[in-house]
């Protein structure tokens, strides 16, 4: 068995960080992984303060951590890719791209990436749709999903920055299938209450706030058993 803690949305809430080390100091883990969206939050693109604050804290902790698997979110590669969209701040631009880049530089280059896979499970900011598949490899027939994840973990803007990608599909609001069909996928992204499971797909982002910054969700975090497939809310 290996037992994986996940970190899920971020969105400048350093106190995750603290309570996530709490958890891990009370536990063993084999490993930890992080969902992405560090970055941004409603009405804090001028706080470069809190930004800086906020990379500082996953500097740290990934360098506390070496296991630390990170999965890049949207909101962190559009300030490498220079892509716009809601919540980016163009005043914590530079802040970002440095504190990003030296968070990557301190972790093992294959700890970083847009998706992972641990015996059978796939942890990714939005999960692997069946679509994304067929778009990029055809069905995917004899390629092996180690393959293809080495091949996601490589592509850029052009092949990411699309509504069926791993950082930014939301199959929990549509009819969109997940590949393959017989692993988990952890995902982050869509807001819920609570982390829910609906067949292969556990949706854990439930600690993003309302725009008044009422939490959405529980803010309970979650382990994996990766060989049996199987999730335990954290009381």
């Amino acid at each position: 068995m290996s037992k994986v803690l996940v970190i899920p949305d971020v969105h400048l809430k350093t106190w995750i960080f603290d309570k996530a080390v709490k958890i891990i100091e009370e536990n063993e883990f084999d490993n930890i992984v992080l969902l992405g969206d560090l970055v941004d939050d409603w009405d804090q693109e001028l706080n470069i303060k809190l930004y800086k604050e906020t990379l500082d804290k996953v500097y740290d902790f990934v360098t506390r951590y070496p296991e630390t698997l990170l999965c890049l979110g949207n909101h962190d590669v559009s300030y490498l890719w220079e892509a716009f969209e809601t919540g980016y701040s163009v005043y914590a631009r530079n802040t970002v791209v440095d504190g990003i880049n030296k968070i990557m530089y301190a972790m093992p280059a294959d700890n970083v990436g847009f998706i992972h896979k641990i015996d059978n499970v796939l942890f990714s900011h939005a999960g692997l749709t069946e679509r994304f598949l067929i778009t990029n490899f055809g069905y995917g027939e004899n390629l092996g999903i180690e393959y293809i994840l080495r091949q996601i973990n490589q592509m850029g803007m052009d092949k990411l920055w699309n509504d069926h990608s791993p950082i930014w599909a939301r199959p929990q609001n549509s009819q969109m299938r997940m590949y393959p069909p017989d692993m988990l996928q952890i995902v982050g992204h869509t807001p819920v209450k609570g982390v829910v499971q609906e067949g292969n797909l556990v949706s854990t982002d439930n600690f993003s706030t309302y725009r008044d910054g009422t939490p959405i969700g529980d803010e309970k975090f979650i382990w994996v058993d990766t060989e049996k497939m199987e999730i335990i809310i954290l009381e």
